[in-house]
């Protein structure tokens, strides 16, 4: 049976920092992201690391102030946000993917399996 279970959400201030992590288990995985929704607004990706080469992506609105990383053998991520903004408050989604791409950048569609959701609230 595959779970993937996230952890680390809450409340920060503007400005604030915060440590998402997650964990995927039941098969094997080439991929594992992170996504986020706010209220009234579609899921958007935020970013990816392919176990091969640990290759990274980002959002444009996160880069430089998120950081993935992970595990690959034991399928962990974490995803450090730092300098959070009011706009990044969102359920945040962890997903696994079983596509292998190589290093290529994977599409929202191949991520197979999801997790239930964290809320990150960035206060102003």
């Amino acid at each position: 049976q595959v779970q993937v279970v996230e952890s680390g959400g809450g409340l920060v201030q503007d400005g604030g920092s915060l440590e998402l992590s997650c964990a995927a288990s039941g098969r094997t995985f080439y991929a594992m992201g992170w996504f986020r929704q706010a209220p009234g607004k579609e899921r958007e990706f935020v970013a990816q690391i392919i176990w091969t080469g640990y290759t990274t992506y980002y959002a444009d609105s996160v880069k430089g102030r998120f950081t993935i990383s992970g595990d690959g053998a034991k399928n962990l991520v974490t995803l450090q946000m730092n300098s959070l903004k009011p706009d990044d408050t969102a359920v945040y989604y962890c997903a696994a993917s079983r596509h292998l791409t190589g290093a290529t950048m994977i599409p929202v569609g191949a991520f197979e399996y999801w997790g239930q959701g964290t809320q990150v609230t960035v206060s102003s």
